[in-house]
């Protein structure tokens, strides 16, 4: 069964928008994964993360596009890689990442609500 959670409790996430302005492969990873590299705008800033976008994406593809991600999470060790942000995704039929990004250029920065 689903837990249902309060109204305010969805509140508290913080997912915003950003562009992805550097990609790169990170081979140290556990599991294959891609550094990041997300412009949030000015508000926010650029901040870092580790996604495991390895089947759908390469590093060249993924630079200037949009993508959502959790800004409020504390940073996260990966190996020697310090991820800043939760970049979000939806496993495909077969469990691999597809990026979740909103269909629409939005301003870098906007949260979803």
């Amino acid at each position: 069964m689903q837990q249902q959670i309060e109204y305010a409790d969805f509140e508290i996430v913080d997912i915003r928008v950003g562009t992805i302005i550097d990609a790169r492969p990170f081979p140290e990873a556990r599991k294959p994964a891609i550094k990041l590299t997300i412009d949030f705008g000015p508000e926010l800033g650029t901040k870092s993360s580790s996604a495991q976008l390895t089947v759908h994406y390469k590093p060249d593809q993924l630079i200037g596009r949009q993508v959502c991600a959790v800004v409020n999470f504390p940073p996260r060790q990966i190996g020697t890689f310090m991820s800043e942000v939760l970049t979000l995704g939806m496993p495909d039929e077969d469990g691999a990442v597809v990026l979740v990004r909103p269909d629409l250029r939005v301003p870098n920065g906007g949260q979803l609500f």
